[in-house]
């Protein structure tokens, strides 16, 4: 059982390694939509479009879990609250269960969020060209995230550094409690100016995010 309060990158990548065991190779049964309220309505064509389907792989970009299927892509955004467990199918539904994701397994992964601020697509492109996706900066752990693109990236910018990791088009994954971590670590104060930073400071944040 894997459940979450306020999910951020790290703990969403621990979800992606927990469930892909059990839901990679595996072909959908059947997608059971208990709730469609989430931050956007799920669409009512996609249990049709799910279900005799094979799960190829569980990746992830930023806090987005992407299943690769055999016509396309889920993607599943865990929101504030959301959380994933995997339970046998015939487990009785709880409050706040939005939906399930039958397999032929006899397993489900089922999805449960009190907020309802999740989300579930499906896509048949590259899901790097989603609206969603396209115009994310690099994560904390990719080569590209190092002090000269941070050093770059903030030059001019006169809004505090604690907000500037924050922003997921200058870095991915950096909540708010990362990011006084980080800065602690670092010995940089959150209410400087980005902009301000030096490359030797920007050296020092981008390891002590990482």
């Amino acid at each position: 059982i894997l459940e979450l309060t306020m999910p951020e990158l790290p703990e969403v990548e621990t979800t992606r390694r927990g469930i892909e065991p059990h839901v990679s190779g595996r072909t959908i049964g059947r997608l059971a939509v208990h709730d469609r309220r989430l931050r956007w309505p799920v669409a009512r064509a996609l249990p049709a479009w799910a279900q005799g389907q094979q799960i190829h792989e569980v990746q992830r970009r930023a806090k987005y879990l992407l299943l690769r299927l055999d016509r396309g892509w889920l993607m599943l955004h865990l929101g504030m609250s959301g959380s994933l467990r995997v339970l046998p199918v015939r487990t009785a539904l709880e409050t706040h269960d939005n939906f399930d994701l039958e397999m032929d397994s006899g397993w489900t992964l089922r999805f449960n969020d009190p907020r309802r601020f999740g989300s579930l697509f499906h896509l048949t492109g590259d899901p790097a060209r989603h609206k969603l996706l396209r115009d994310l900066a690099p994560e904390p752990l990719e080569p590209d995230f190092t002090a000269a693109y941070l050093f770059r990236a903030t030059r001019k910018r006169r809004v505090a550094i604690n907000v500037a990791i924050m922003n997921s088009r200058l870095v991915v994954g950096v909540g708010n409690i990362y990011a006084s971590e980080s800065l602690f670590r670092a010995g940089i104060r959150p209410g400087r100016a980005a902009g301000s930073l030096t490359r030797e400071e920007c050296a020092a944040l981008v390891k002590s995010i990482r």
